[in-house]
């Protein structure tokens, strides 16, 4: 379970201090899939970066598996980092040199997995996101918009995380392309019980997912 309380995140500007999260409080269950929504500037990137551990609190907690990330030391966040959490991006942020596989291999390392493993797992991984073993073989620049979502989340899935943390995963994707990656999404909550929380501009997206919340001037309310 993900609990986030009295979250808020402030940042020095020439103008003054501005609140980008303003005591966001939000209990999300195991398997939930999450959306969020707003416009730009308001503070969604921010959230997910404060529930990645990528970035710290100025105060309040975010507690995953009871477990306070915000305190623990750096190292520990790096661990949570690889293991818990699994991060799909709008622009996919693939290694342009390397292959589909070897994208997901890469991550695999990461993660700790021996390397007689990580081949098999990754085509698995590819294999279960709908990226064949000739796609697989391609550098990005060679695959589709949508292929290079599902490879990411190939990638995002190579640890086994508990929390899927998506960023505009369908922003540059057509309308049926971005209906596929939304599908592929919602069945990994309801077949591998992963969390995932997504933020997005698509409002036919966002209705469909178990809780939609809206993010407007740091603060979060219930849709």
């Amino acid at each position: 379970m993900l609990s986030v309380k009295n979250l808020t995140k402030s940042f020095q500007s020439p103008s003054g201090t501005v609140k980008a999260l303003d005591g966001i409080s939000l209990d999300v269950d195991t398997g939930q899939f999450v959306s969020i929504i707003g416009k730009s500037g308001s503070g969604k990137s921010t959230l997910l970066s404060m529930l990645g551990a990528l970035d710290i609190p100025t105060s309040g907690k975010i507690e995953v598996d009871d477990q306070d990330i915000a305190k623990l030391s750096s190292s520990k966040q790096t661990a949570y980092r690889a293991h818990k959490i699994g991060f799909v991006f709008q622009q996919y942020n693939l290694i342009p040199n390397l292959t589909a596989l070897e994208n997901v291999m890469l991550a695999l390392e990461f993660g700790g997995i021996k390397s007689s493993a990580r081949r098999q797992r990754a085509s698995q991984l590819l294999n279960d996101v709908g990226i064949d073993a000739a796609e697989q073989a391609r550098r990005p620049s060679r695959l589709s918009g949508g292929q290079q979502q599902r490879v990411s989340i190939a990638r995002a899935l190579a640890n086994n995380p508990s929390i899927i943390l998506a960023d505009e995963p369908t922003g540059n994707l057509d309308s049926e392309t971005g209906q596929k990656i939304f599908d592929l999404l919602h069945n990994l909550s309801r077949i591998k019980n992963t969390t995932i929380i997504a933020v997005t501009h698509d409002l036919d997206i966002a209705g469909k997912t178990d809780r939609t919340f809206r993010l407007k001037d740091g603060k979060l309310s219930t849709i």
